[in-house]
């Protein structure tokens, strides 16, 4: 069952803002970790098991598409128009495509440790010290990250991509999540 957000939810045709959707379910994920983090050096209880579990799931199956649909789909859209107002944002896509793969490295390692938490109940206070570092180090990079997508490059691109751009990348988005 998705995890909708607020009462509004957009669909694959308005990719900017479903897109920013999925940031909102990004920040509750990590709020989420953030949370159980606390804990993981003593055994959790049922409920912060089940929030650590649904939260390693969204990030290990869901978050790598809203990656490829941002580097597969929307950024070389983007860097395709020639006009002032969108040479900002492109100026900001490099940056965002290092922070994808600065996490990509941090999720692995939160994955890794939080599926130890889960299989053995508790992780020793080493492991449990990495896990909040991790965590605290993915909240740093999305908090900028979702910002300027949010504030700086979709709102542009919501006014310069053609309908035909946003039917294509929001066939695209479809298709990855079949």
């Amino acid at each position: 069952m998705p995890v909708q957000i607020g009462s509004k939810t957009h669909s694959f045709f308005e990719p900017t803002s479903l897109l920013s959707d999925c940031h909102r379910r990004i920040e509750m994920f990590l709020a989420s970790l953030e949370r159980v983090a606390a804990f993981t050096d003593r055994p959790l209880n049922s409920e912060s098991q089940q929030a650590l579990d649904a939260a390693l799931r969204y990030f290990r199956e869901a978050a790598p598409k809203h990656t490829a649909d941002e580097e597969e789909s929307l950024f070389p859209r983007l860097r395709q128009i020639s006009h002032p107002e969108m040479e900002a944002a492109i100026c900001k896509l490099e940056p965002l495509e290092h922070d994808h793969r600065r996490a990509n490295g941090l999720h692995a390692e939160v994955d890794r440790l939080g599926r130890a938490c889960l299989e053995r109940g508790v992780l020793s206070s080493e492991e449990s010290r990495r896990f909040r570092q991790a965590i605290l180090a993915l909240i740093d990079i999305y908090k900028d990250h979702i910002l300027i997508e949010d504030e700086d490059v979709f709102p542009v691109a919501g006014k310069m991509l053609t309908a035909a751009d946003k039917a294509a990348i929001a066939g695209e988005m479809a298709a990855r999540r079949k």
